[in-house]
């Protein structure tokens, strides 16, 4: 039953309820890793422009999400990536992420950008596995201790 095979990918947007659950569920998990400088985070992280989201379900259960956004022409930036404690380890986030830079691509996009937490020492080793470069922070991120950046192209 909590096999990845029987998991099931959905392209939607920001408006879809089940993914608003999870970033709510996400913020609560970021407040505690992010401390005092959450409030930062959270400012950049609002669904507005995220028109891009790719749900992954077990069944009926939205167990992981992630999104992008257009960065530039050229670039989306890979947001809200996130898996429920007990689905992590299973090879979810991965297919999310590739399912994402797919759809970046089919969407002409050459590269995909983001950014994390230093504290995020699990999003940190996964991006590197997933052939994601560290870059110079950029954007609202330039000058953030905090902050390290990733860039794949596609």
């Amino acid at each position: 039953m909590d096999s990845i095979k029987s998991l099931k990918l959905v392209k939607t947007n920001a408006q879809n309820l089940d993914f608003q659950s999870l970033v709510v569920e996400l913020d609560r998990y970021l407040s505690i890793t992010d401390g005092d400088e959450h409030d930062f985070y959270h400012q950049y992280n609002q669904l507005d422009n995220i028109k891009h989201v790719i749900l992954a379900y077990q069944g009926s259960i939205t167990v992981a999400c992630g999104a992008m956004k257009e960065f530039d022409l050229e670039t989306m930036e890979i947001k809200r990536m996130f898996t429920k404690s007990v689905h992590r380890g299973k090879g979810i986030a991965v297919q999310i992420l590739n399912e994402l830079e797919n759809w970046a691509t089919v969407l002409g996009y050459k590269k995909c950008i983001l950014e994390t937490g230093k504290r995020q020492v699990e999003a940190i080793q996964f991006y590197h596995k997933q052939g994601y470069e560290v870059i110079s922070n950029y954007g609202q991120y330039i000058g953030i201790e905090n902050s390290i950046c990733f860039a794949k192209k596609l």
